[in-house]
């Protein structure tokens, strides 16, 4: 066994430590020698005495606010605590919604997402201005909400429904808005269009309605025309080729001179076969009517109209024929006017509704009685008008149902019967009797006025051409 020298080994036990310290040491300045020769100027740190902080805290205090922030955890800052409202979140408390065919108001709100008896509320309220069952379809709603946001937080915030607006017309706007104390009120406002008169026309090549609306006149005026002049004139039978017609109707415009809307027709003139016969609007004043007389002050309402349906043909007249599903010979008791399927059919004159429902082989069926002596009769029809029941009020011209080609029918059409004193006439060749003729001081105030218009209308100049309406 070898020993060591006690002596040597204790001094080599002392010198042993000292070796691994000035290596540290020296490995320890020679790092710091190359992290500064090496590393980004930005990325070493400073080296700054006490007083150099103070100084610095000193001049720059608003710079300490920083960066204790940046030295605060980041597990403390919780980005879920704060959303940025999307463009989807803000559109949400406006919403549009159009009318679909067989919706009512209270179906449009509701699908919106306003609650039932906010909708209810609001209904009631709008009702004062407008009837809710003439919304048209594709007609738009605008309902806004409030959020009801009361700072507490809830899985899904409840809106409430504050305000629905409706454009009834282009001049028209409608609104009901929610108040705190009396709930809803309804608002209208009224636009203001400028309105002027223009004389348009043209000659008859196929049939009046296609020919009044290749010269630009709008389906509403065509509308409202044949129905002034079919108390006297049968389409069916009195329109030839190289006929022709003038009319004379309110135009409204914006601002920019954009044609938004038509209004009354003021005159109109038909020369039939080298016969002209002329109308003209006035307004009665001992009861207030407006109505459509002719130059001798005669009113141009009947008490039935001859043909209760625009732009039909005739196609089967009054008596014998051999019937087209039964294939014999039997009376035709009415007359049919052949036509698209849904085409309106109006009401010949004011009456009660005295049947409408299906009638054996005349399909669905109406029967009107307008006075003691006069009842008509409507059959085929595709479908009834809202509110066409049995006991209901109608007027002249009011559509009472739409041509179809149910019962015993081989094609869409209308057959149209009239009835006196219980016995089925010819609709064509009944003499009805005259509406109002005006006398005395009510007719020297029509000849005052009717002379007025015809100056007017001979001022004016023809458009042969009208611009269409800015959709």
């Amino acid at each position: 066994m070898k020993y060591l020298n006690s002596k040597s080994s204790l001094s080599g036990l002392r010198k042993a430590p000292l070796l691994p310290v000035a290596i540290v040491i020296a490995g320890g300045i020679a790092g710091g020698l190359l992290a500064t020769l090496f590393l980004p100027t930005s990325d070493a740190p400073e080296l700054v005495t006490a007083e150099a902080k103070t100084e610095m805290s000193e001049q720059a205090p608003e710079a300490e606010a920083p960066a204790k922030a940046a030295e605060e955890p980041a597990t403390e800052v919780s980005v879920a605590a704060y959303a940025v409202p999307t463009t989807e979140t803000l559109q949400e408390m406006t919403k549009t919604v159009s009318v679909a065919k067989g919706d009512t108001l209270m179906k449009v709100l509701t699908r919106a997402g306003a609650d039932r008896t906010e909708s209810y509320e609001a209904i009631t309220a709008l009702t004062e201005l407008f009837d809710p069952r003439d919304l048209k379809i594709g007609q738009d709603i605008t309902l806004h909400f409030d959020s009801n946001d009361t700072g507490e937080e809830t899985t899904e915030p409840t809106p409430t429904l504050v305000r629905v607006s409706l454009n009834e017309d282009v001049d028209r706007q409608l609104a009901v808005v929610r108040t705190p104390e009396a709930g809803f009120t309804a608002q209208e406002t009224i636009i203001e269009l400028d309105k002027k008169l223009v004389r348009t026309g043209g000659v008859i090549q196929n049939s009046l309605f296609l020919s009044a609306a290749q010269a630009g006149i709008p389906t509403k005026t065509i509308v409202d025309l044949i129905r002034i002049f079919s108390y006297d004139v049968d389409f069916q039978r009195e329109i030839q080729p190289g006929d022709s017609f003038e009319v004379y109707f309110e135009r409204f415009t914006d601002e920019n001179g954009r044609v938004l809307k038509e209004g009354a027709i003021h005159w109109a003139s038909m020369t039939l076969s080298g016969k002209e016969i002329s109308v003209f609007r006035f307004k009665t004043a001992d009861d207030g009517f407006t109505d459509y007389y002719d130059a001798k002050g005669r009113s141009v309402k009947k008490t039935l109209m001859r043909t209760p349906i625009n732009g039909a043909r005739l196609t089967s007249g009054f008596g014998n024929r051999k019937h087209p599903t039964l294939g014999y010979t039997k009376k035709h008791l009415g007359v049919d006017f052949g036509a698209r399927s849904g085409t309106p059919i109006m009401a010949a004159g004011n009456g009660v509704v005295e049947m409408a429902g299906r009638n054996g082989g005349y399909g669905n069926y109406v029967r009107i009685r307008h006075n003691s002596e006069f009842k008509t009769a409507y059959a085929h029809m595709r479908k009834f008008a809202k509110g066409v029941r049995k006991g209901s009020r109608v007027k002249q011209g009011q559509i009472i149902g739409y041509v179809g080609t149910t019962g015993r029918s081989t094609g869409p059409h209308l057959h149209y019967e009239v009835h006196r004193n219980g016995r089925k006439i010819n609709p064509l060749s009944v003499k009805l009797p005259a509406g109002r003729k005006l006398g005395g001081k009510m007719l020297a105030a029509f000849r005052k006025h009717s002379e007025a218009i015809s100056s007017d209308v001979a001022s004016a100049p023809l458009e042969k051409q009208l611009a269409e309406l800015d959709q």
